[in-house]
């Protein structure tokens, strides 16, 4: 069962590495978490309109985390992940989660990428999008999350 809105943001305690410095996940901000693959074609063709929204919201308090998800053995070469990071603009912080603990403890089942779980800022699930659509849905979220919250000074 996938996880429901409200429930609590699992931790990154699984994850094999971090690419791009240290997590740092502050208290009282909204968080995104994608999940992304090397081999997921639809992950790189929406990356620009993610690092898009990403940017945008980012100057308005918005923190997010990338999860590199593994589908297939060819996917666990860390070369071509760090060069699929920097390929795509990854920035953010990047767990590696080749052993799958984080799928299992976001409870992406059906292993979906890419997949966007956005939090409030207390932490609680908002909205879950998957897919070639999932841009769409999760750009609308970001506007109703941001519109609850005053941008901060």
């Amino acid at each position: 069962m996938p996880m429901r809105i409200g429930e609590e943001m699992p931790t990154f305690d699984g994850a094999t590495e971090f690419l791009n410095g240290e997590l740092k996940i502050e208290k009282g901000q909204p968080t995104l978490v994608h999940f992304w693959a090397t081999s997921c074609g639809i992950c790189k063709e929406k990356m620009p309109q993610l690092r898009e929204l990403i940017t945008e919201n980012g100057a308005k308090g918005l923190q997010t985390v990338a999860i590199h998800m593994p589908r297939y053995e060819a996917d666990t070469d860390m070369n071509v992940v760090r060069e699929t990071v920097e390929k795509q603009g990854i920035t953010e912080v990047c767990a590696i989660d080749n052993k799958h603990q984080l799928k299992d403890a976001f409870k992406n089942e059906q292993g979906w990428v890419p997949v966007y779980y956005l939090f409030d800022a207390d932490g609680k699930l908002k909205s879950r999008a998957a897919g070639e659509f999932g841009i769409g849905l999760l750009k609308t979220a970001l506007d109703k999350i941001f519109a609850e919250k005053p941008a901060t000074a």
